[in-house]
């Protein structure tokens, strides 16, 4: 009988029978951008577009919406730009809005303050702040990060470096908090991977102009004598989250070394010159959207919309504990163009990712580099790992 069920069912439509429609789920998202108010970057390549971020929201939106029309679901993602001193009535008129899943860009503090404002209401996802405190003593349940964090960035690198055997380094680091944080992870990476920092120095930042029609003068003159007298090394370090002096690094210190960290060879969660794992794909409809290329911000937050696509799929009804639910198990892997799925660890809610080391122009390398094993995932060799975390939700 069953090699006549095709026919029968076509001559059912052809008798114009249909299928009862899907009951149609609504899942409803958005994009919360805190923009805070600071210097000018170095360079004008670096000045951040007007949809940074939401361009890579909207795509995620867009893929959701192609899966879900097939099961009846309907995804939607509202993009809001605010200050540190509206996030909070923003935050408030989405979750007053039925809004359960909010992607943040923000600092750490502000993105601490959203999730503990959103509590059990939503689920925020991190895609802009990197700090290890948000993955650490300031974890929150309702929290999940996409964007790496400054362990995972500073273990890839030193991964990198290990391999090449550029052991001994000198670190610079900025003056403000996020780039001291930095710094330190840099030191704990150096010791995770048996390398040694032969000497440190503080870049303050006096508050001047960082870009100025003698800037290139200026630091031509004076980024030489400030790496001047340092112990023999192979490469220099710089942790400047802040976009202060680290891009003024390569071809101005004293000695002829490689600089890596926040200048030279960067580690990042995207670049537009990744292409492997049909990366390419990616690039080309993103700047058709967007008409530019995508920065880790767009694809951080492409990533959170596409976790909330995927967990919707493997799911039904729209039960925002449902889908959290099978986002945090261990059946949950996220395609994400890098060559393996992506799951959340279940010790501090941080997304396990490969990390790109990049130049201006091409991926120099992917880390975790393969000489370093893991008994469980080699991806939770970057970062911190269960044994070291202290996240206590």
């Amino acid at each position: 009988m069953h090699r006549y069920a095709p026919a029968a069912a076509a001559a059912l439509i052809l008798a114009g029978f249909t299928a009862p429609a899907l009951a149609e789920t609504a899942y409803r998202a958005a994009v919360l951008r805190v923009d805070k108010a600071g210097a000018m970057p170095i360079s004008r390549l670096d000045l951040p577009p007007a949809d940074l971020g939401f361009a890579g929201g909207q795509l995620g939106n867009d893929d959701n919406a192609t899966t879900g029309a097939f099961m009846g679901q309907i995804f939607t993602t509202e993009q809001v730009a605010a200050t540190p001193e509206t996030a909070g009535e923003a935050l408030e008129k989405l979750l007053g809005a039925g809004v359960e899943w909010v992607v943040v860009l923000a600092d750490a503090p502000t993105t601490l303050a959203l999730a503990d404002q959103a509590g059990e209401r939503a689920l925020i996802f991190n895609a802009g702040s990197s700090a290890d405190s948000l993955r650490g003593q300031d974890c929150r349940a309702n929290m999940l990060h996409l964007a790496p964090s400054d362990q995972m960035l500073a273990d890839a690198l030193a991964q990198y470096l290990a391999w090449k055997r550029w052991d001994e380094w000198v670190l610079i680091y900025g003056s403000h908090p996020e780039d001291q944080d930095l710094a330190g992870a840099y030191r704990k990476a150096a010791t995770k991977f048996g390398l040694s920092i032969v000497a440190e120095k503080v870049y303050e930042d006096t508050g001047g102009a960082r870009r100025t029609d003698s800037g290139h003068i200026q630091v031509q003159k004076q980024m030489p004598v400030f790496t001047q007298g340092f112990p023999a090394h192979d490469v220099v370090v710089s942790a400047d989250q802040a976009g202060v002096f680290a891009d003024w690094l390569p071809w101005h210190t004293w000695d002829p070394r490689p600089v890596a960290g926040s200048a030279g060879l960067k580690p990042v969660s995207w670049h537009p010159a990744h292409e492997a794992w049909g990366g390419t794909q990616f690039h080309t409809r993103f700047e058709k959207l967007a008409g530019r290329a995508a920065r880790p911000e767009d694809y951080n937050t492409w990533m959170a919309l596409r976790v909330i696509g995927e967990g919707a799929s493997r799911t039904s009804g729209g039960d925002r504990a449902a889908v959290e639910a099978f986002i945090r198990s261990e059946e949950f892997g996220l395609a994400a163009f890098k060559g393996q799925g992506l799951n959340f660890r279940d010790w501090d809610g941080q997304l396990r990712q490969p990390v790109l080391l990049v130049t201006d122009n091409v991926v120099a390398s992917v880390s975790p580099q393969e000489e370093f094993l893991h008994q469980t995932s080699q991806l939770d060799t970057l970062g911190i790992d269960r044994p070291e975390t202290g996240c206590k939700f």
